[in-house]
């Protein structure tokens, strides 16, 4: 479902993702983990389609994202860090915005909005206008959003940041359930617990190369240490010779690649 085939991005002369390979299929739950500045953000920003790799491709629901953008992104939902939402619109409005971007069937559209409504518990402010909107509700709203067209890809950018522990709880349940219906979860985080409950398998990039890739058991293998996630995450990313990546442009993202 997701596939980055040798996949390279530099900030002029300075590496931030080096021969990137990297396969991910339908209805896996995969967590990609780095410190500060080890290429996450980049490579979430390629898969999206906002930046295209220096060097070879991904293709998403087997769609080259640089050839066939329009088809590739009508597979994806991207939920980024910082959720974004136009503030002059009512949450039910932004849903209807998002069913309408996505060409939904009018009756489909109108069924799944108000699943979504009652799936992330919206009914109480989903009239208000977002910019009235605490972080969470927010949150709860995008994720509404980027769940509506049910996507085939899942694109989820630290989650869990500002949300209540019955909220993360929804959230864990939900992406599972992702799975469960054959989509493709890709999930980066800093929460590693989180990542350690929820994945199937968890690749971890360092200074721009994927440095392990695996099931947790594998992982531990490979750093020859039985452990928590943390512990083998740390152990992995030890301290090295000074990184020469760069990090990506800061950018906001709304809450789906249309």
């Amino acid at each position: 479902m997701i596939e980055l085939i040798h996949v390279s991005k530099k900030y002029g002369n300075k590496p931030a993702v080096d021969d990137l390979h990297l396969t991910i299929n339908p209805g896996e739950l995969f967590a990609f983990l780095g410190p500060n500045g080890a290429g996450t953000t980049t490579t979430i920003k390629m898969m999206c389609g906002l930046l295209f790799p220096s060097a070879g491709s991904i293709r998403i629901a087997g769609f080259d994202l640089e050839k066939h953008g329009t088809d590739a992104r009508q597979h994806i939902s991207y939920v980024p860090d910082t959720p974004f939402l136009y503030e002059k619109l009512t949450g039910r409005e932004v849903l209807q915005f998002i069913a309408d971007m996505y060409k939904m069937p009018t009756q489909k559209g109108l069924r799944r909005i108000e699943e979504v409504i009652e799936l992330f518990g919206l009914p109480a402010f989903v009239d208000d206008l977002t910019q009235n909107y605490s972080h969470g509700m927010r949150q709860r709203t995008v994720f509404a959003a980027a769940l509506l067209h049910q996507p085939q890809v899942l694109i989820v950018d630290e989650p869990t940041v500002g949300l209540d522990p019955r909220s993360i709880r929804l959230l864990k349940d939900i992406l599972r359930n992702e799975t469960k219906r054959g989509a493709t979860v890709f999930l980066s985080t800093h929460s590693l617990d989180i990542a350690q409950e929820l994945s199937d398998r968890i690749g971890v990039i360092h200074q721009g190369k994927l440095i392990g890739c695996g099931t947790l058991d594998e992982l531990r293998h490979h750093a020859d240490l039985h452990g928590s996630l943390e512990e083998v995450f740390l152990k992995l990313t030890e301290e090295e010779t000074t990184p020469t990546v760069a990090s990506a442009p800061v950018e906001t993202g709304f809450v789906v690649a249309k």
